[in-house]
C-alpha cells in the first residue's frame, strides 16, 4: 500500500488531481482510513484511455482565420488514422513565448494520449524536445504531421520571431511591432 501523495509522484501528476481523481471513483481499490489518509493498493495500474488532443497556433490574431485551416487538416489526419478526436485546442500567441495557458493546460492535466501538431513550430519555435520528454512521461505520444527541415527561410523567420520577443520585452507591445519592421528592413538591406 502506498500513500496518495506516493502515487501521484509516480503517476506524474498533481497531488489535487490525484485527489480529484480519488473521489471521482477513478482510482480502483484507494480507500481512506479514518485518519483521513487515502491509500492506494501497490498494485494499482491507471487504465489511461485513449485521449487525443488536436493543438494549432498561429502568432498572431491577424492569422486567426488560418487556425481552422490547421484543425481541419490534423483532423483529417486524424479521421484517416482512425483516430477519434477528444479535444482541438486552437491558440494565438507566439511560439517563442513558453507561458501559453492553453498548451500549458494540456501538459499539465497529463490526460492526453496522443497530441497532434502540423508542424514543430506550431507547438513551439524552441525546446520541441523538452516538451516531447515531458509527453513521454506521461505516455503521451507527439505527433508531428509534417516534419519539415529548415530552410534559410525558416531560420530568418525564427530569427525575426525572437527579435520579436525582446523587443516586446525592451520597448513594450505597442512599439515592438514598429520596431520589428525597423529590424526586418534592415536585414532585407544587407
Amino acid at each position: 500500500m502506498k500513500k496518495l501523495r506516493q502515487y501521484a509522484k509516480e503517476h506524474g501528476v498533481l497531488y489535487r488531481t490525484a485527489w480529484n481523481h480519488f473521489h471521482k471513483g477513478i482510482i480502483k481499490g484507494a480507500y481512506q482510513l479514518d485518519t483521513g489518509t487515502i491509500v492506494v493498493p501497490d498494485d494499482y495500474q491507471n487504465p489511461k484511455n485513449e485521449w487525443n488532443v488536436i493543438y494549432v497556433r498561429v502568432s498572431s490574431s491577424e492569422n486567426k482565420d488560418n487556425l481552422n485551416s490547421q484543425a481541419e487538416r490534423i483532423s483529417n489526419f486524424c479521421i484517416a488514422n482512425g483516430w477519434q478526436i477528444n479535444e482541438i485546442i486552437k491558440e494565438v500567441g507566439s511560439g517563442v513565448n513558453d507561458s501559453r495557458k492553453k498548451l500549458n493546460k494540456i501538459l499539465e492535466e497529463g490526460k492526453a494520449t496522443r497530441l497532434i501538431v502540423e508542424h514543430k513550430d506550431r507547438l513551439t519555435r524552441f525546446g520541441f524536445n523538452y516538451i516531447k520528454l515531458l509527453c513521454n512521461k506521461f505516455n503521451c505520444q507527439l505527433i508531428v504531421i509534417n516534419e519539415v527541415q529548415d530552410s534559410k527561410d525558416r531560420l530568418v523567420e525564427d530569427f525575426v520571431s525572437i527579435i520579436t520577443s525582446f523587443c516586446a520585452k525592451l520597448y513594450g507591445q505597442r512599439r515592438s511591432k514598429r520596431k520589428t519592421i525597423d529590424i526586418i528592413k534592415t536585414l532585407e538591406e544587407k
